[in-house]
């Protein structure tokens, strides 16, 4: 899947040509009380990517009900946004690369916990990569996918996350982590990072520049900077 941006700074996105033509499939699942950034950073990124390479996206959640940021656990003056599902879980296409984002609503028990927890058990062996953000990983964790492996989450809640997932081997000190084909990103704006490392293993280094140019992020290169580690104590 190897294929290069240019990395003029001249160069404007209506002039971005298809290097790629095998499709990637990539869906993202959502629910109610989901952090924006742990999943607009990784598709923002994305988004930039399929102007020279060839994806499709597939935003998941239990009923095709817009999905908000906000949930009942905040109090009433938080906004948040929504946005539309293109499938439930039940209806999913296939996929290659599935999205798990972190947040408030991670937490509990709620039926569509539930339904995240149960796709991702479901859909992970037929995955070529699963990626979670924050506390995504919580849910991959009680999902069972992550037992035996290596992985991260939100610094704050880091000793929440160990509970749900006794037989994980959880690094503390990570921007973000890759065993085999999953990889795991600490809180919010590591999103960001861990999609640009998983995007230069899969289109290479180049690449991987170029988009973090176009949206002038300057990216942190070693996944084990944590300043949040010591922050939290861990």
């Amino acid at each position: 899947m190897a294929g290069m941006l240019s990395t003029s700074p001249r160069l404007g996105i209506f002039t971005h040509k298809i290097l790629d033509q095998s499709t990637l499939r990539v869906g993202i699942a959502l629910f109610p009380g989901f952090q924006a950034l742990d999943a607009f950073g990784p598709l923002d990124c994305l988004n930039v990517l399929s102007m020279t390479h060839s994806l499709t996206l597939a935003v998941l959640s239990s009923t095709m009900e817009p999905v908000t940021c906000k949930t009942s656990m905040t109090n009433p003056h938080v906004i948040g946004q929504q946005i539309v599902p293109t499938h439930t879980f039940a209806t999913a296409p296939p996929l290659d690369v599935l999205l798990v984002p972190g947040g408030i609503g991670t937490r509990g028990s709620s039926q569509v916990v539930l339904d995240v927890i149960a796709f991702i058990e479901r859909v992970y062996p037929t995955l070529k990569y699963l990626i979670t953000v924050c506390t995504g990983s919580g849910l991959a964790a009680r999902a069972g996918v992550l037992d035996g492996r290596k992985a991260t989450s939100n610094k704050m809640v880091f000793h929440e996350m160990q509970a749900l997932g006794p037989k994980v081997e959880w690094i503390p000190r990570a921007r973000w982590v890759k065993d085999g084909n999953i990889w795991t990103a600490s809180g919010v704006t590591a999103g960001i990072d861990v999609i640009l490392a998983w995007v230069e293993e899969v289109y290479g280094k180049e690449t991987t520049q170029a988009i973090a140019n176009e949206i002038e992020h300057t990216r942190h290169l070693d996944a084990s900077h944590d300043p949040f580690a010591d922050l939290y104590g861990l």
